[in-house]
């Protein structure tokens, strides 16, 4: 069955000059060595972009003012840009992104007391049509590069005056399918992870799948990656298929085999995530099917209860319901957890990431 997935989504237009924000460190003294300096300015250059989080060249003061002079002229250092923030009461940040050619995303700052996690986009759009994600109803525009990737991480730490020694999560839950823009998550997870850089672990990095199988055996293939996690959601392939076109390419089976195939560290757990909407995918059989799947492989459940949008046609399931499917998955011994999405009162919960394009773009 062809898909939207199946062929590469769109990319930005290729750059008459190379962008610094989207190479990594060994990318950068290549092109530093190509400029005639020393390869090991290249490490100077990624330290400055991602330790200390500088956004243009004249920031650069331990470089050569006459090598920041041609910098400036050969080479672009392009974030996206912060163009609007919005606080949500529970004390959360929905932020949105410009890239160059004026398309916009959406990320999510959300602290805690010990920790704050962003909420990432990869792609402007989405392919995967899910019926209840606002996202979804856009269709795919394009992927991010990795300088949009890392640069929203970049952006909102810079606005959020974040200390350098307080820990970074960040999950891949924003717009867009991040494994079908593998090549630019990957590269962007090489930055973010790089010790000379924001050296945050592989960890504390979370990418979220609605189930492209062939994206997670390739993301399998790599010994240093983020975590994973599934966007399950129903628990039968007629339920599934009807919410969530993917499933009528790659089955309940089908990714039961390929998580179950999926190389694990020692302790660690795919995550699945199951939205509850209310009459469709909360029942109680529903929560039995759930602990069946789960137990195929180690995993952990995080129910999610919709977050409403508008045109939606989905409501969020009772809490005595959610009590109930919890009570049942853990007398299974399914480790589970209930996300309270943030940011729900400035439409930046999960599910509620959209942009409208902009006229003329």
């Amino acid at each position: 069955m062809s898909a939207p997935w199946d062929a590469p989504a769109p990319e930005t237009g290729s750059a008459a000059r190379p962008n610094a924000a989207g190479l990594g460190r060994a990318e950068l003294g290549a092109l530093l060595a190509g400029l005639g300096e020393p390869a090991w300015r290249g490490k100077q250059v990624f330290s400055g972009l991602l330790r200390q989080r500088w956004t243009r060249w004249e920031q650069f003061t331990h470089l050569s003012k006459a090598l920041r002079t041609r910098l400036e002229a050969e080479v672009d250092l392009a974030w996206p840009v912060l163009v609007q923030s919005q606080p949500s009461a529970d004390g959360s940040t929905k932020h949105v992104f410009e890239m160059r050619d004026g398309r916009q995303i959406e990320g999510v700052h959300m602290p805690y007391e010990d920790r704050v996690t962003l909420c990432l986009s990869s792609q402007v759009g989405c392919a995967m049509g899910c019926t209840f994600c606002a996202t979804g109803q856009m269709g795919i525009i394009r992927n991010l590069t990795a300088a949009e990737i890392v640069g929203q991480v970049v952006a909102m730490l810079n606005h959020h005056s974040h200390p350098q020694d307080r820990p970074v999560n960040l999950v891949f839950m924003g717009m867009g399918e991040p494994l079908h823009n593998f090549d630019h998550l990957m590269a962007a997870f090489a930055t973010l992870t790089d010790p000379e850089g924001l050296a945050i672990p592989p960890r504390r990095i979370t990418v979220s799948t609605s189930g492209l199988v062939s994206g997670i055996d390739r993301l399998g293939a790599f010994s240093r990656r983020p975590r994973l996690a599934l966007s399950l959601n129903g628990t039968t392939d007629a339920h599934r298929s009807a919410i969530m076109p993917v499933n009528r390419v790659w089955n309940l089976e089908a990714l039961a085999a390929a998580l179950g195939r999926f190389p694990l560290q020692s302790g660690e757990r795919v995550t699945l995530e199951y939205v509850l909407l209310k009459g469709v995918t909360d029942g109680m059989e529903d929560g039995r099917r759930l602990v069946a799947f789960a137990r195929r492989f180690p995993a952990k459940v995080n129910l999610i209860p919709f977050n409403p949008h508008e045109g939606s046609g989905f409501e969020p399931p009772e809490e005595a319901r959610i009590s109930a499917l919890c009570r049942l998955l853990s007398d299974a011994e399914v480790p589970v957890s209930v996300r309270r999405s943030r940011g729900q009162d400035v439409a930046g919960a999960c599910g509620q990431l959209v942009r409208q394009p902009r006229r003329g773009s």
